[in-house]
């Protein structure tokens, strides 16, 4: 399968962000959030691109996730940092994949625990299909249809250059024993 260039996903989400932000009408209420660790990244390159002084935040979801007891924590978890009344706001909140749609759920559950946004645009870089809950990224940069034993990994160099990989793991089985009592 050839992989997309996330650099220039990256570009076309920003050119989709900007439009959004250009019909806004009080883009002094906006403010952007980044999902650790690849929406960080990409939230990061977005302002930068667009040269926006709007408040912008990030956040490490796995707390919130309902599958916590299945995955537990990451060792390279990063603490949520909201330094911005979340109150009224019209959230831009940047993810990397999309998938089953608990990461987005989760963060959205976290920015609650911050104040009632207005609204919450969700942008992403590759919505991967899967989704298991009804939500979907608003502004998405490419769809890639993958199986379930198929996952994407976004990466970052020194540089600060986006690369993607495609990782594909054994499908395990789990043998079921009759039970006997």
């Amino acid at each position: 399968m050839q992989l997309p260039n996330p650099e220039t996903l990256l570009s076309d989400i920003t050119a989709k962000i900007q439009a959004q932000l250009n019909l806004a009408t009080n883009i002094e209420h906006c403010a952007f959030v980044g999902i650790h660790s690849g929406g960080v990244w990409l939230m990061q390159r977005i302002l930068n691109t667009l040269k926006l002084d709007t408040p912008y935040g990030t956040l490490d979801a796995a707390l919130y996730r309902d599958d916590y007891a299945q995955r537990g924590l990451k060792a390279e978890s990063k603490p949520s940092n909201i330094p911005f009344n979340v109150q009224d706001k019209h959230i831009i909140l940047i993810d990397d994949i999309f998938y089953t749609g608990r990461t987005t759920r989760a963060a959205m559950n976290e920015l609650f625990d911050y104040g009632r946004p207005a609204s919450i645009t969700l942008a992403v870089l590759i919505n991967r299909g899967g989704a298991e809950l009804p939500i979907s990224p608003n502004i998405v940069g490419a769809e890639i249809l993958l199986n379930h034993n198929q996952s994407l990994q976004l990466s970052q160099d020194t540089k600060g250059k986006l690369h993607l990989s495609l990782k594909e793991s054994a499908t395990e089985y789990i043998r079921l024993e009759p039970n006997n009592d």
